[in-house]
């Protein structure tokens, strides 16, 4: 049913909403980090017909519940497979974006039976280092969301982006920084500890792979050494995006991931 739900799930509570068809295959959305389900709002509406959307705020993000950290990726794959088991979804496409692209490739290493194809965007098997992530994860307890907020948002979005929509800007600028500290820095520390590089070889889903052509986090090179170690995917470059192209380009997107979904059987 549409509509907005809070379920308990792994021993936490998750805000989700579902829409579009009830018959056929699910898509379910993966948000990035520092955001919440509304990444996905501009790419919704282009899949809406074509199957049943699930989108949820993973633990420490937008309406769901923030515990303790620190997190890892597996506390994350487990939050999903427990809200996916209580709605009754035995199979679905996940559809991850930098982290969330992270907890679906984990999620097909421990339930591959359950993944019917992946859509991995802006992500990799590995990304940053574990001192990269240890010096925002102190600067961020030691001084607040807003004291990275800017420098954040230029890795998120293009600088015409940033120029061309400021108050877009101001509003995700906004999203970021209300969120919990510890939801963050606890979200650092999986991205930190995780390193799925061996086990995406032993992946049978097939996957499309995507990557904003000026994405600053985790660059096209890297996005693509993904999906060559991945058994059966494909790579494609998004022009005029950067970390977050279901936002800079939602509607060319859209289109890619339907065609993936049409040429392969998986949605009418």
């Amino acid at each position: 049913m549409p509509g907005i739900t809070f379920i308990a799930s792994n021993q936490i509570t998750l805000n989700m909403t579902r829409a579009g068809r009830d018959d056929g295959l699910p898509l379910v959305f993966i948000n990035s980090l520092g955001s919440d389900l509304r990444i996905w709002d501009g790419v919704v509406p282009h899949l809406v017909d074509h199957a049943g959307l699930i989108r949820y705020d993973k633990r420490g993000h937008g309406l769901s519940d923030c515990p303790p950290a620190p997190y890892s990726i597996r506390d994350h794959t487990e939050d999903l497979h427990g809200l996916l088991e209580l709605i009754g979804i035995t199979e679905a496409v996940l559809i991850g974006i930098s982290v969330g692209g992270m907890i679906a490739l984990d999620f097909a290493i421990t339930y591959p039976e359950q993944v019917k194809a992946l859509i991995l965007c802006d992500t990799a098997a590995k990304i940053g280092t574990s001192e990269m992530w240890n010096e925002r994860i102190d600067t961020l307890r030691a001084h607040g969301m807003a004291h990275l907020g800017d420098a954040i948002l230029t890795r998120w979005f293009t600088p015409s982006f940033l120029e061309n929509q400021p108050a877009a800007a101001r509003g995700y600028y906004n999203m970021l920084t209300r969120m919990p500290v510890t939801g963050y820095t606890g979200t650092c520390e999986a991205l930190r500890d995780a390193d799925l590089r061996e086990a995406v070889a032993t992946i049978q889903a097939k996957a499309l792979v995507l990557c904003g052509a000026e994405d600053a986090s985790t660059p096209p090179d890297l996005v693509r050494g993904l999906a060559e170690s991945l058994p059966d995917a494909r790579f494609a470059l998004l022009e005029g995006a950067g970390h977050l192209p279901c936002i800079e380009q939602p509607a060319k997107m859209a289109t890619i991931i339907r065609e993936f979904l049409e040429e392969n059987g998986y949605v009418r």
